[in-house]
C-alpha cells in the first residue's frame, strides 16, 4: 500500500521540478539571447570589413585586430579613462565614506537630509552633464559670478573650453552626480557594524585610526568592494557627462574610450573596427571582473 504512495510522490516531486524548469525556460532563452546574440554578431561583423562606403561581409581575418595595437587615438582615449577612473573613484570613495560617517548616527531630520544627498543619482548623467556645462558657461554661468564676487573682478573662466579646466570640470560634475551613490552603500554598511566592538576597544584605548582599521574596515569591506568596482566599471565605460560637457574635446584631449568607440562607430560608421574594439573591451572587462571576484572571494 505505501510503496505505491512513495513512488507516486517521487513521481510529483521530480514532474514539479521539470515543471519549474519548463516555466523559467523561456526567460532563460530570452535572456542569453539579448545577451549572447549582440557578443556573437559583433564578434562576426569585427572580422569581416563593413564601413561607410562598402560592405564586405567576407571573413578578413584579425586585420581590425591588429590595426587596434596601432591606432594612438585609441590608446589616448584608454588613458584618458583610466585617468578619470583613478582620480574619481578615490575622491567618490573618501567623500561617501566621511559622509557615511557622519549620518550613521542618528541626527534630527536624518532621513531628509539622506534623501535629498541622494537625489544627483537620480538625474540621467547627461541631464547633469548638460546643466553642468550652463554652470560652468564663462558668460553666464553662475560659478564664474560666484567665484568673481569673491575676487572681486569678473573671473572668465573657459571651463570646457581651457585645457587646464576640462578636467577639473568632469571631476566636479562626476563626483557631485556619483558620491551619493557611494554613500549610500556605505551608510548601509556602517550601520550595521557591531557597535559593542567599537566601543570595547575605545574602552581599550583603541585610537580612532585603529578601530577603523581593525574593526570597521573588516566589516564594511564586502560592501566597500562591490561599491568600487560598480563605480570601476561604471567609470571604464563613461560617456554621458563627458559627452555633455566637452564632447571630448578641447580636441581628443578628454575623449574617453566609449566616446572614441562612439565616433568610430556611429560618426565614421567604421562597424567592423568598432566591432572589434568593442569585442576586446567586453573580454578584457570579463576577466577583470572574474578576477576581481575570486579575488573578493579569497579575503571574504
Amino acid at each position: 500500500m505505501n510503496a505505491p504512495r512513495v513512488g507516486a510522490m517521487a513521481v510529483g516531486l521530480r514532474s514539479d521540478r521539470g515543471f519549474k524548469y519548463v516555466i523559467i525556460l523561456p526567460a532563460v532563452f530570452i535572456l542569453l539571447f539579448i545577451g549572447i546574440f549582440p557578443l556573437v554578431y559583433t564578434l562576426v561583423a569585427s572580422v569581416q570589413n563593413i564601413t561607410m562606403l562598402e560592405e564586405d561581409t567576407s571573413f578578413h581575418g584579425l586585420l581590425h585586430y591588429r590595426h587596434l595595437f596601432e591606432d594612438v587615438r585609441l590608446w589616448e582615449s584608454i588613458g584618458h579613462t583610466l585617468l578619470i577612473t583613478g582620480i574619481a573613484l578615490p575622491i567618490e570613495l573618501g567623500l561617501g565614506l566621511l559622509m557615511a560617517f557622519l549620518f550613521v548616527e542618528k541626527l534630527p531630520g536624518r532621513p531628509v537630509f539622506v534623501a535629498l544627498l541622494v537625489l544627483p543619482t537620480l538625474i540621467a548623467p547627461v541631464v547633469a552633464g548638460a546643466t553642468w556645462r550652463l554652470l560652468f558657461d564663462h558668460r553666464y554661468g553662475p560659478i564664474n559670478q560666484v567665484l568673481g564676487w569673491i575676487a572681486g573682478e569678473p573671473v572668465p573662466i573657459l571651463w570646457v573650453i581651457k585645457p587646464a579646466y576640462v578636467y577639473p570640470a568632469i571631476f566636479i560634475a562626476e563626483v557631485w552626480q556619483w558620491t551619493p551613490f557611494m554613500f549610500l552603500l556605505l551608510l548601509a554598511a556602517l550601520s550595521n557594524v557591531d557597535k559593542s566592538l567599537t566601543e570595547a576597544a575605545e574602552i581599550d584605548g583603541a585610537s580612532p585610526l585603529t578601530v577603523f582599521r581593525r574593526i570597521i574596515l573588516p566589516a564594511i569591506w564586502p560592501v566597500m568592494a562591490i561599491a568600487l568596482l560598480i563605480r570601476g566599471l561604471d567609470l571604464i565605460r563613461i560617456f554621458d557627462v563627458v559627452w555633455a560637457l566637452t564632447q571630448g574635446g578641447p580636441g581628443t584631449m578628454t575623449e574617453t574610450l566609449s566616446i572614441y568607440t562612439y565616433i568610430q562607430g556611429f560618426r565614421q560608421f567604421e562597424t567592423s573596427y568598432t566591432g572589434a574594439i568593442a569585442f576586446v573591451v567586453i573580454v578584457v572587462l570579463t576577466l577583470v571582473v572574474i578576477w576581481l571576484l575570486r579575488r573578493m572571494e579569497i579575503h571574504r
